[in-house]
């Protein structure tokens, strides 16, 4: 959902910094990091603050490195979302690397 311009990821941080939940879902959409970041919100507001971060840091990451055309291929620990975990690219057919 995070576009392109450095518009909306500032936009994103300042959405997180009052609700994270509802940060983690324009990067990730409705899944298990979303109930993850409402558990943890709701039983301290710092670690759901600490979860939603760290998944924008590994989505704004993995977007930028999609970009300069490096391709990881590792999966970030802890994070289950297929958009956080490419950055939002989109990867269509087989990558042989």
């Amino acid at each position: 959902m995070a576009g392109s311009n450095p518009v909306s990821a500032i936009l994103i941080v300042i959405i997180t910094i009052f609700l994270p939940p509802v940060g983690v879902f324009m990067i990730a959409g409705c899944g298990a990091d979303l109930l993850i970041n409402i558990l943890l919100t709701c039983l301290g507001y710092f670690p759901g603050h600490i979860h939603a971060f760290y998944l924008e840091y590994i989505y704004f990451e993995r977007r930028d490195q999609g970009r300069t055309g490096q391709i990881n291929q590792t999966h970030a620990p802890g994070i289950y979302s297929q958009n956080v975990q490419t950055g939002g690219m989109t990867r269509y057919g087989t990558v042989v690397t």
